[in-house]
């Protein structure tokens, strides 16, 4: 059982950070420092920093990993390609997990998804994405990692906004005589509080590093 430990936690108003701080109190893990738009508190050096806010925030994140030199899991979506490289930069002094999904079940989705492309490779493919309507990216950071699994190909995404879906995501094959499609759905934000718990976990064990929530469940 990996021992308890204190955590920073940048954007805990939000729907997903709420979930984080109950999920990780379960564990017996103190929420030692928090940040959102309004709020500054601290209350003891957190160990490591868990970041579920949004790009606008991303410089405070970088600064915050340098004042605590803290290791770092962010679930932030829509980060620009400038930002994934400030990331990658400051993983030579910590560890950094970065994923814009932190759902087991969709990493699973992610290696059917290599294995369909490596058989049906000349078939018509689309992706659809379902997420709720306060969502602020689209297409969601999920749909771009699945059409990113095909470099050469042109694969378009279809983003719906409805009410309080959490996340649905398939990804469809089309052939001249059938259709196979691939589905994940998020019932509860807490599968992805628990794909951060275990990522926390993960970038403790490391000294530096950058790493996606694909090297955590497959623990490369």
């Amino acid at each position: 059982m990996t021992n308890s430990f204190k955590y920073g936690l940048i954007g805990f108003t939000g729907r997903l950070g709420r979930e984080v701080v109950s999920t990780f109190a379960e564990s017996k893990n103190e929420l030692v420092f928090k940040f959102d738009e309004n709020t500054t508190e601290q209350k003891d050096t957190p160990q490591i920093l868990i970041d579920c806010s949004l790009p606008v925030v991303f410089e405070r994140t970088i600064e915050f990993v340098n004042q605590f030199n803290a290791p770092l899991v962010i679930a932030t979506t829509g980060l620009s390609e400038q930002q994934l490289n400030i990331l990658k930069n400051i993983s030579e002094k910590v560890s950094v997990v970065q994923s814009y999904n932190f759902s087991v079940g969709v990493q699973i989705l992610l290696k059917l998804t290599e294995t369909a492309k490596e058989k049906l490779g000349d078939w018509d493919i689309e992706i659809i994405e379902s997420h709720h309507r306060f969502k602020k990216d689209k297409p969601s950071g999920t749909a771009k990692m699945l059409r990113d699994l095909f470099p050469d190909k042109k694969v378009p995404i279809s983003s719906l906004r409805l009410g309080n879906v959490v996340g649905e995501h398939t990804i469809y094959f089309g052939g001249m005589g059938e259709v196979l499609s691939l589905s994940h759905i998020a019932i509860s934000r807490r599968t992805f509080a628990e794909g951060i718990l275990k990522s926390a976990e993960f970038a403790l064990s490391k000294d530096k590093g950058f790493y996606s929530f694909s090297d955590v469940i497959f623990n490369k």
